[in-house]
């Protein structure tokens, strides 16, 4: 029997490859030990609930889910940072996930991957360990607001800046940059806390 095709925005993706169904089991069972994390975790089901598989497709609306990756060293002491071209500040790897992505994990690796260079970025868990809505600035075109997915890998070597950033480096956790989002240590604090259970 050939398989049913839904049409979102300008991708095309069979009916019964559903992302957002794994990413909703994958929120709904994970217990963060945040409570800030608990209730954004509580949005975004609402939200994948809401909009189904178009809440991945960033043609389909100005707010839509991101994949990141909190690269650390294998010791966890320190994290990859990409100085982020549009919004001028230091931040984990991360972006927009694509139709050939099978899983918002696998977006967050292929993401990670093309901003730092890195070949062998080893995935932790194919579960989120942070969530974080955020709003945009007219930088970002028409995308106004990005509910982003954070997971957690290890990597070793020496990044390499993409396009899409003026420059990758490795930084202590307990030293990070001073141009970061307001909350952006308290996740990285957060991600590790996860980490360690």
């Amino acid at each position: 029997m050939p398989a049913l095709w839904v049409i979102l925005g300008d991708v095309s993706v069979p009916e019964s490859f559903s992302r957002v169904k794994s990413l909703s089991h994958q929120l709904a069972a994970w217990v963060p030990l945040s409570a800030e994390q608990t209730y954004r975790r509580q949005e975004y089901l609402a939200f994948l609930s809401e909009l189904g598989e178009a809440s991945l497709v960033r043609d389909c609306g100005p707010e839509h889910v991101t994949a990141s990756c909190f690269v650390f060293a294998p010791d966890l002491e320190k994290v990859l940072l990409c100085f982020h071209k549009k919004a001028r500040f230091w931040v984990q790897l991360g972006g927009h996930i694509e139709a050939n992505d099978a899983t918002i994990a696998d977006a967050a690796r292929r993401e990670s991957h093309e901003e730092s260079g890195l070949d062998d970025i080893r995935m932790l868990s194919d579960a989120p360990f942070d969530v974080n809505r955020h709003e945009l600035a007219s930088a970002f075109g028409r995308c106004r607001r990005h509910w982003d997915v954070g997971f957690a890998a290890v990597a070793e070597g020496e990044p390499r800046a993409s396009d899409e950033s003026e420059d990758v480096a490795w930084w202590h956790v307990d030293d990070l940059p001073n141009r970061v989002p307001w909350d952006f240590r308290v996740r990285v604090a957060n991600v590790r806390a996860e980490l360690a259970r």
